[in-house]
């Protein structure tokens, strides 16, 4: 298939105006190959995502994450990501978090935080053992001893700066990656930090789905951190 109908495909569905100013979505390298027969999704291109990809024989990488230096190595490669686009538009990152869960998106807080309101509370013990389907080794931050949660926050990836908007806009708990220190210190509801990988890697999936009718393989990744339990 052309390249370009694939990106296509993307960006209608995650459309590039949705990314951040700052933010490097799209192109990342584009050679002047256009017949592209097999991609690989990842979450992030490494090294060794790139070795993997041609290893197995791929036109093209798809990720999420972009790159803000393009090493030499992968410059004979099609490479192209999709990061706040995906992140913001409906469907993406954190609705497929909320859905991979099994909970029902209510709301928007926002451009980038969805919020889930529960028929009843729940207990902090139950709803980590929901959180535990995606990420065993979790962590959270409890300051005010809350012992039941009804609307909880979700920002894939790393969302502790919008804490307090989720706070002032009636979340009582807020689930993200990458929780920082003095956030979670500081922090007006209960906090969930299922990790920033756990928290992304079901993205892939949509793109997957996104290129139905195109090989693809995705990537052999982990996180990058070693839990001791």
């Amino acid at each position: 298939m052309d390249k370009y109908e694939i990106i296509k495909r993307i960006e209608t569905y995650a459309p590039l105006e949705l990314a951040e100013s700052w933010d490097c979505s799209g192109w990342l390298v584009e050679t002047e190959k256009k017949d592209i027969q097999k991609v690989m999704l990842a979450l992030t291109v490494t090294d060794d995502v790139v070795k993997q990809a041609k290893e197995q024989n791929c036109d093209m990488i798809i990720s999420h994450h972009p790159l803000f230096f393009v090493p030499c190595y992968y410059k004979d490669i099609d490479i192209y990501c999709s990061h706040t686009n995906m992140d913001r538009t409906t469907g993406g990152t954190t609705d497929k978090l909320i859905n991979t869960l099994g909970l029902i998106k209510t709301g928007n807080i926002g451009d980038f935080v969805r919020l889930v309101s529960l028929g009843e509370p729940v207990s902090i013990k139950k709803f980590v053992e929901i959180l535990k389907k995606i990420s065993p080794n979790l962590r959270y931050v409890n300051n005010l001893g809350v012992n039941e949660i009804k609307n909880i926050a979700f920002c894939a990836g790393s969302g502790s700066e919008f804490i307090h908007e989720a706070y002032e806009n009636g979340a009582d708990a807020f689930v993200t990656g990458d929780l920082k220190f003095h956030m979670a210190l500081e922090s007006p509801v209960v906090v969930f930090d299922i990790g920033h990988f756990e928290s992304e890697i079901m993205i892939l999936d949509v793109f997957k789905n996104l290129l139905n009718n195109i090989c693809v393989i995705k990537a052999n990744e982990t996180s990058p951190f070693i839990y001791h339990g």
